[in-house]
């Protein structure tokens, strides 16, 4: 390869490269989130297999979903519209799937940022690289209008996931012990 050819390859690269891959996020992310993504397996298989108790119909979307193998981000932009729905795991119910609302993923130049935009309960954050096929999510929770909080405002409106893309139009979030009302929250996507 030339040094011209490689020199565009390398920019290239720099442009569909979803997240920040600086170390930032271990600057930024707050104690208790991070041991919430410490406990990470062990807090899903919990909230899984609570699950298994929800409406049968549910619990064989929730397993699609689940079995969808995980592909790279590198080679994909998430910057757009997006359908967008909440699946709610264990704890105060086994399983509840919530219907479609609107997402919208903007990059400003530093990774990607998700905003949902519609619906009452909804989420502001940013992305941070993880590894080739998972990222992690820091951001805040807010209802409805409502101005959201920056990221480290406290454990009732910080969120914290690790997101995964299943194919060119398909990804989720997973959040393990989220503050309000489940185990594990999940965002499906899709377009």
């Amino acid at each position: 390869m030339t040094p011209r050819l490689l020199l565009a390859a390398l920019g290239l690269l720099c442009l569909v490269l979803p997240a920040r891959a600086d170390g930032e996020v271990q600057k930024i992310i707050t104690p208790a989130d991070k041991v919430r993504l410490d406990k990470y397996g062990e807090t899903r298989k919990a909230a899984l297999a609570e699950a298994k108790a929800g409406d049968p119909a549910e619990v064989s979307q929730l397993d699609a979903l689940l079995a969808k193998p995980i592909v790279a981000f590198s080679d994909k932009d998430l910057s757009g519209n997006w359908q967008c729905r909440t699946i709610k795991v264990g704890l105060t119910g086994p399983l509840v799937i919530y219907g479609w609302f609107k997402c919208k993923v903007t990059d400003d130049g530093s990774g990607w940022q998700l905003e949902k935009v519609s619906g009452s309960q909804r989420t502001k954050g940013r992305f941070f690289d993880d590894s080739e096929k998972r990222a992690i999510y820091l951001g805040s929770g807010y209802v409805n209008d409502n101005k959201p909080k920056p990221y480290g405002s406290g454990p009732e409106s910080d969120q914290v996931g690790y997101a995964f893309r299943t194919s060119a139009n398909e990804w989720r979030i997973e959040f393990p012990a989220p503050y309000y009302e489940s185990k594990l929250d999940i965002i499906e996507f899709k377009r």
